[in-house]
């Protein structure tokens, strides 16, 4: 099993999380991959950096293969140099990142300008990999909702509503179509139907290679468990949505109509969780699938979603041990992050 979309810290954020520790936990969790976000501190922007971040995996020892994204800046000049430490670098680079809203770590192309520009460098330089989006357009935000206030949690997900993954994820898919971009646009983290939709209608159209990713809270949370006690602990970036918007975008997963499972994992401590977004992922991993399996998953369609369409859409070719984790997961971390209702596990 792989997890393509995990943030493992270290460097200046190692009270976070650290590679050390991610890739342990990937290890006991039965994973054989994980690919590491740029939006480190400091970001990972360039070759060196790159190398850097690799020699680090590469120390630990660990048998899981460690990949990494580079991130993508505004700086037209960066976007070819990033291309070109791509083109060094694959596999162990895996793909670029591009944060077409803000979240955590400074990484981010606001503007739809600038963003169909960024485009434009990367289908001149070449880039023909895969382009994984945090889709959301900051424009669609609603303010009156603001400023976040972690004593009421629910209204971060009325501040960045689903309208703004969706909008985000139209600009997206017309960018790529309309210059002919020949990588994969990957959709990451996606939480909405009428997201999904709109990534299956640009699949029916044909221009463009795209893919998207689940994560288990978007498969198994949803908004109204943020008015409970520590709510505050489930803030993200897409926020949770509402039950019903749950409960159908597992049903897309069972149909085959996400390509992949990404948990996300993105660890703060319990103080910076006060404000920061995101929550760990990779304990919960095998937990998650276990579940998928009760209801009725089969092997084939959990091999897929958590295997072959990953290295099939990266062109790497990771090997499959089909382990079985039994290693307790609970405590590795200071809390619960996931508060998964009873009923659901």
């Amino acid at each position: 099993m792989i997890d393509p979309h995990v943030h493992l810290r270290d460097w200046n954020q190692s009270h976070k999380e650290t590679i050390v520790h991610g890739l342990d936990i990937a290890r006991k969790a039965g994973l054989s991959g994980v690919f590491d976000m740029p939006n480190t501190d400091p970001p990972l922007i360039s070759g060196s950096e790159i190398k850097k971040r690799i020699a680090l995996a590469d120390k630990t020892g660990s048998p899981v293969f460690y990949g990494v994204y580079g991130g993508l800046t505004p700086d037209m000049r960066q976007v070819a140099e990033i291309v070109e430490a791509w083109k060094n670098l694959f596999p162990r680079m895996v793909g670029l990142k591009f944060f077409a809203g803000r979240s955590t770590g400074n990484l981010s192309i606001i503007s739809p300008v600038e963003q169909e520009e960024v485009i434009r460098i990367l289908v001149r330089e070449g880039f023909d990999g895969v382009l994984a989006v945090h889709c959301e357009k900051e424009s669609c935000f609603r303010p009156e909702y603001g400023p976040y206030r972690p004593e009421a949690a629910l209204d971060y997900t009325l501040l960045r509503p689903p309208e703004s993954e969706l909008e985000s994820i139209k600009d997206m898919i017309s960018f790529t179509e309309k210059l002919r971009y020949k990588g994969t646009l990957h959709v990451c983290h996606i939480s909405t139907d009428k997201s999904v939709e709109e990534v299956e209608k640009a699949r029916q159209r044909g221009i463009i290679n795209i893919t998207c990713g689940l994560t288990p809270h978007h498969a198994f949370l949803y908004d109204e468990l943020m008015k409970e006690k520590e709510g505050y602990l489930l803030k993200m970036n897409p926020p949770l949505r509402p039950k019903a918007v749950m409960e159908k975008m597992l049903e897309f997963l069972f149909q085959g109509k996400i390509d992949w499972i990404e948990t996300d994992h993105a660890p703060h401590t319990l103080a910076d969780k006060r404000s920061a977004a995101g929550i760990p992922g990779l304990p919960f991993y095998p937990h998650f699938i276990r579940r998928l399996r009760t209801m009725g998953m089969t092997e084939e369609q959990v091999e897929k979603l958590t295997h072959t369409s990953i290295c099939k859409t990266f062109g790497i070719d990771i090997k499959n041990e089909k382990t079985d984790p039994r290693y307790d997961l609970a405590g590795e971390y200071e809390f619960d992050a996931f508060h998964v209702p009873e009923e659901r596990l």
